[in-house]
């Protein structure tokens, strides 16, 4: 933006005596100046507002609306209320002095004019006008460039949170898919050669029983201590029992074994390449891994998960993210809910019973040919707060107490699902009766 100088300025004299406007014109004609002229206040007004002067000489005395009037209108008028207005005055009276700079004039020129003091009070409030007009571009030249700073550094530091982010969610999940992928090696070395074990102990169970029942068999009556030791070690009872035993034996491994592939399911935490991968597979594996979470105990009674699966194809995707993203929500879930026991008893839980809903279906907008699944999980926990739930997204923002929370498991989950999968992670939650969160992933990651 540039400004006229104090040399080349536009001065509006406004006076309805035509003597007092030839001398005022003669006063400033050497000087080059534009002089626009205004013989009544509302003229004066007028050209103020279209012609915009650098300065204005008003004169006091004139009819209708005196020069107090037009300079009160002046200063109303967002157009014109930043030009200086210098009064033009034959009053000498101090009161009428305080009314004019009580409106927003500058200075008086006292007539009759003295031609040298009216080019050097014009000079310095034209002056005055420029470097007021200049400071007033710098601080507005300042102030865009704070904003743009401060926009500047908001993006910088969004995008060390973001790398903040994926750097603890990167070391994290490889910390824990190694711990997880190394127990579930363990438990398979031992529970292999146990299985192992299990199927000769059944078969020699198998040989001894029949072998026993043979002896019987061929030696129907035997002695009185061999039949005091049959009675003491139940021999009826153990040929009864013990198949049932090997049997529950059996079951158990079988229960390891599942822990263990779910363990090495969501142990996919290292994966960087995306496959296609079974999303109820990565809940199941979830929810095996947080069982003794939901388990009950003498305070409350176990939390219910209801699942709703629907008919879903393997999504592309990084399946060691998705995983987490499943741990974090369901472990909020689950948080929320021993939050809402605080205070109840058991009778009343159980009457109003901890649940976790799980849904998966199709995207059904694009009925045509869906592109997407979406994936709800819902709980009947207490809820959040609008003022929470607007934040809860948030870079390390939590209200969980010290060492509960670290404020970044739904801003790593929010970051999975719609930076490096294109879906989408919304909330939705009412105070009193429960909180879903709804994921949607597309189902082939190049084409979103």
């Amino acid at each position: 933006m540039s400004f006229p100088s104090a040399s080349t300025a536009t001065i509006l004299i406004a006076d309805d005596n035509p003597t007092n406007l030839k001398v005022a014109i003669n006063a400033i004609a050497n000087c080059g100046w534009e002089v626009l002229v205004a013989t009544d206040g509302a003229s004066a007004v007028e050209q103020a507002t279209y012609a915009a002067p650098d300065l204005i000489l008003l004169d006091v005395m004139m009819p209708q609306l005196n020069g107090f009037e037009t300079c009160d209108r002046l200063k109303k008028n967002p157009a014109t209320q930043e030009i200086p207005v210098i009064f033009m005055t034959a009053l000498n009276d101090t009161v009428d002095k305080v009314q004019g700079f009580s409106l927003g004039a500058v200075d008086y020129i006292t007539k009759p004019f003295q031609v040298e003091e009216v080019i050097a009070r014009l000079k310095i409030h034209l002056q005055l006008r420029l470097l007021t007009r200049q400071l007033a571009e710098r601080n507005e030249q300042l102030e865009q460039h704070v904003a743009d700073r401060t926009a500047e550094l908001s993006a910088t530091l969004y995008t060390l949170q973001q790398s903040q982010l994926q750097l603890v969610q990167s070391e994290k999940m490889s910390t824990l898919g190694q711990l997880v992928a190394g127990i579930a090696h363990e438990i398979n070395n031992p529970t292999h050669s146990i299985a192992g074990n299990l199927k000769h102990i059944d078969r020699y169970l198998n040989d001894l029983l029949h072998h026993v029942k043979l002896y019987q068999a061929k030696f129907p009556n035997p002695d009185t201590e061999i039949q005091a030791d049959a009675r003491n070690i139940e021999l009826d009872y153990l040929e009864e029992d013990v198949p049932k035993l090997l049997l529950s034996m059996q079951e158990s491994i079988k229960r390891i074994g599942g822990i263990s592939t779910s363990l090495r399911t969501f142990s996919r935490s290292d994966i960087t390449h995306k496959e296609p991968f079974n999303l109820h597979e990565g809940i199941d594996s979830t929810l095996m891994i947080l069982k003794h979470r939901l388990k009950g105990n003498d305070q409350h009674p176990p939390i219910e998960v209801v699942q709703h699966y629907g008919d879903i194809p393997e999504v592309e995707c990084y399946p060691g993210q998705i995983n987490q993203v499943f741990m974090n929500i369901i472990a909020n879930a689950i948080d929320a809910l021993e939050e809402s026991n605080q205070g109840r008893s058991y009778e009343a839980i159980e009457a109003n019973p901890n649940q976790i809903t799980i849904h998966t279906k199709m995207n059904a907008e694009n009925s045509a040919e869906p592109t997407s699944v979406v994936i709800r999980i819902a709980d009947n926990g207490p809820g959040i707060p609008e003022s929470v739930k607007q934040r809860i997204f948030d870079h390390l923002f939590t209200t969980k107490s010290v060492g509960k929370g670290t404020g970044l498991g739904l801003s790593i989950a929010r970051q999975i699902v719609e930076q490096r999968h294109h879906g989408t992670l919304a909330c939705i939650s009412i105070p009193g009766q429960g909180t879903e969160f709804i994921i949607e992933l597309p189902i082939e990651l190049e084409a979103a």
